[in-house]
């Protein structure tokens, strides 16, 4: 998984003005977060930092970014050196880490989770650092994405199933907004699994929110170009409580 990334933080930095990223994934996640005053929160799969800045910038008290990319962890720990706001970086969490955070935050980490062992590991990890009473806030692929590899290509994005469409089968994600040229191996999962793995996790039943939250009409300076998307999103927000 790590060895995907190493190479992509400064094009993340760069799509977070992306449409789709800009007028839905970006406001709605923050909408679903609410007010982070006073909370503690982990950034788990932090990448390049980008929502471990936003997130403190908007008053989180503590933020610790978590990730296995040693180059999405070069360019955050860089930008902290310049920035000087007081986020930790680290790759590896461990019983220091349990029990210590209000907000879980997972950007685009389970899709990453390549058996439903994995998976189920994955959210056991997402929920330990959580106090009781805690939130896990996830972007999984969405379960109904379109699979016709054309739709998303609007808004900078191939998603091509790889294999047989299964639970937990293969995609593979094209960035396809010129000049950029890369790719990822992801897994979708039905939302039946994803909700069983979250509530073998300890966490109670999962709200969906979905990206649409906010209507392209209250936060779309792109012409319309993002009825489409608001329509299918290609990820939906999980929001997990323990």
């Amino acid at each position: 998984m790590e060895s995907q990334f190493d190479e992509l933080a400064s094009l993340y930095e760069d799509m977070a003005q992306w449409p789709f990223r800009r007028c839905m994934e970006i406001p709605n996640v923050f909408a679903v977060l609410g007010n982070l005053a006073q909370c503690d929160v982990l950034d788990f799969g932090c990448g390049n930092g980008m929502y471990s800045r936003w997130m403190k910038q908007r008053g989180a008290r503590r933020v610790v970014g978590y990730d296995v990319s040693d180059g999405m962890l070069h360019y955050a720990r860089r930008r902290e050196e310049k920035d000087r706001l007081g986020i930790e970086y680290t790759s590896r969490l461990d019983a220091d880490h349990e029990g210590q955070f209000d907000l879980v935050l997972a950007v685009y980490v389970l899709p990453y989770a390549s058996t439903q062992q994995e998976l189920q590991a994955m959210c056991a990890m997402m929920a330990r650092p959580l106090r009781p009473g805690g939130r896990l806030v996830a972007l999984p692929i969405h379960p109904d994405y379109v699979r016709d590899p054309s739709y998303y290509e609007p808004y900078g994005l191939r998603m091509t199933p790889d294999g047989p469409d299964v639970d937990g089968g293969r995609v593979r994600l094209d960035l396809c907004l010129p000049p950029y040229d890369a790719s990822v191996t992801a897994y979708c999962w039905h939302k039946e699994t994803l909700e069983n793995a979250m509530q073998e996790a300890g966490f109670l039943p999962v709200q969906w929110v979905q990206h649409g939250l906010l209507s392209p009409h209250e936060n779309d300076e792109s012409g319309g170009l993002m009825q489409a998307y608001w329509r299918k999103p290609h990820a939906a927000i999980m929001n997990c409580q323990r």
